[in-house]
């Protein structure tokens, strides 16, 4: 299994791990993160992400959930631009969980975000937004059930915002979702992937 497969299907990724450091701008703000092996995107913001940023604008205060989260990149520029926002992260990874409680330690935004395995999550939970570059590789059926796991868990009025590769299927997806009664809007296109934004029907 490559280090790229690892990350996606390992709760312990097998290979060495390496810390990674880097830093982006994102919403006006600078973010110093630290990456590793077995983690995806070591070393850099992968492309999905930087485009999710570059067609977003920071959003509104509230209760936030980053849905497969790594090292944290998406959920800790929340925490950096939204100084009220209460930010829960959830992956499979632990090595991507121990790497976002980290960098939010480092960042002094620990007392606003958490990352955590799923089940960790207590089941009265909900958020205003949950924002995500989804885990498309598991597979069509696996990523079908992770969102409606978790949309159910928005609170009135609120929303999806996520990137998805268009050769990964954002079309089909963004046409499933409305299906499944959660109409889904595209707010950008660029670059070979979609920004989507769903809401409750």
């Amino acid at each position: 299994m490559s280090d790229e497969q690892d990350h996606y299907f390992s709760a312990d990724p097998t290979v060495a791990f390496e810390r990674e450091t880097f830093t982006c701008e994102v919403w006006g703000h600078e973010l110093t993160l630290v990456s590793g092996s077995g983690v995806f995107s070591r070393g850099h913001l992968d492309h999905a992400t930087a485009i999710l940023f570059r067609e977003t604008e920071a959003p509104a205060q509230g209760r936030f959930l980053d849905l497969g989260c790594g090292y944290g990149a998406i959920g800790l520029a929340i925490a950096a631009a939204v100084p009220l926002a209460s930010i829960t992260a959830v992956d499979v990874n632990d090595r991507a969980i121990l790497l976002a409680n980290e960098n939010a330690k480092a960042m002094g935004v620990q007392g606003r975000f958490i990352a955590c395995r799923p089940e960790q999550v207590p089941t009265n939970e909900v958020y205003d937004e949950i924002w995500s570059n989804p885990p498309i590789r598991i597979g069509k059926q696996a990523l079908h059930e992770l969102l409606l796991t978790w949309l159910p868990r928005l609170a009135p009025g609120g929303r999806l915002v996520m990137v998805v590769g268009k050769f990964l299927g954002a079309d089909s997806l963004q046409r499933w979702l409305g299906e499944q009664g959660w109409p889904t809007e595209r707010l950008a296109s660029a670059k070979g992937f979609r920004v989507l934004e769903s809401r409750p029907a």
